[in-house]
């Protein structure tokens, strides 16, 4: 039976606005993996194909690792996680990033 409360909200209704930063707060955690400034780079979701800058999406990075979603479908795009002893970075549905020479 359907909870009249949450009928027809999706996932991406229940995630909160206020631990929502934007993808240039990824750059320093990304400067520790990547050399080139990260602040240019360009991906696509996986999930709806939108392009944008990194910068423009959506962060969240108060989870164990950085999580950043597409600003159009939500879909997450990129994690990345940084352990003691390497760092583990995921492109999920297919994303891709594209970072330019500088």
């Amino acid at each position: 039976m359907t909870d009249p409360a949450t009928a027809g909200l999706g996932w991406q209704d229940y995630l909160p606005d206020d631990r929502r930063l934007d993808g240039n707060a990824l750059a320093g955690p990304l400067s520790m993996l990547f050399v080139p400034d990260t602040a240019l780079a360009a991906g696509r979701c996986g999930h709806c194909g939108h392009r944008d800058l990194l910068a423009r999406a959506p962060l969240y990075g108060d989870a164990p690792g950085h999580v950043l979603r597409c600003g159009i479908c939500t879909h997450p795009t990129l994690r990345l996680v940084a352990a003691p002893d390497r760092f583990w970075l995921d492109l999920p549905g297919g994303s891709a990033l594209s970072i330019p020479h500088t």
